[in-house]
């Protein structure tokens, strides 16, 4: 891939991975003070201002290493978590569920607008290939991002909605492997389980409900 590809590529993911995380972690922030906890919003992280949810190091420079160094093959990143003060959540078994939920919930609604926003612009007309490809690329980024949070292991939203599904003994022995959870997740990665068992199956779920919501305006359009 040439410079100018790459530029172009960075281009086309640039806008749909600002909206992802930023409303990502914006809506964390806007549940947990929903249900009681207002540490998010004192801090000033429940907005849509994307500066306030960037990572240096999680949301540029690795991303941008990874991608590099590998070719484009594999690129990971994060952004600034959100504090959620757990026990400050009115009843906070049951809220953790919504405040884990609230995350990967935004994904799959913006998943779904770039969807719709594709096929009104294929619907008008357009076919310049730079936004059509972005809009592609804001279902992706979306789908990725949804279904790699909902991996069960904390500290990923996963490992927070089950251990407010499971009995309190396992939800303890669960919550205690937070401290090494991020560890052990990019292990599983680098090594192909979460990709190959997680990742795969469920990315092509999630794209085949979104394609079936989406197939009455698909037809619409023609």
């Amino acid at each position: 891939m040439d410079f100018a590809n790459i530029i172009q590529t960075v281009a086309i993911y640039a806008i749909p991975v600002l909206f992802a995380i930023t409303v990502h972690e914006a809506a964390h922030g806007y549940v947990a003070r929903h249900f009681g906890d207002n540490t998010a919003a004192m801090l000033g992280r429940v907005t849509l201002n994307p500066f306030k949810h960037i990572d240096p190091v999680g949301t540029i420079l690795m991303p941008l290493l990874l991608y590099f160094g590998t070719g484009g093959a594999f690129v990971f990143g994060y952004a600034k978590p959100v504090p959620v003060r757990f026990g400050q959540l009115r009843n906070p078994r049951r809220d953790t569920l919504w405040v884990a939920l609230a995350g990967p919930g935004s994904n799959l609604a913006q998943a779904l607008i770039w969807g719709v926003l594709l096929y009104l612009l294929v619907g008008m007309g357009i076919t310049e290939p730079f936004f059509l490809e972005m809009c592609r690329a804001g279902m992706l980024v979306n789908v990725v991002m949804a279904v790699f949070n909902l991996f069960p292991l904390p500290p990923l939203d996963g490992g927070r909605v089950l251990t407010s599904l499971l009995p309190p003994g396992p939800s303890m022995a669960l919550s205690r492997l937070e401290p090494w959870g991020f560890f052990i997740v990019m292990a599983l990665v680098l090594t192909g389980v979460v990709s190959n068992l997680w990742m795969r199956p469920l990315m092509n779920v999630t794209f085949s409900i979104l394609g079936a919501v989406l197939s009455p305006l698909k037809a619409l359009i023609g």
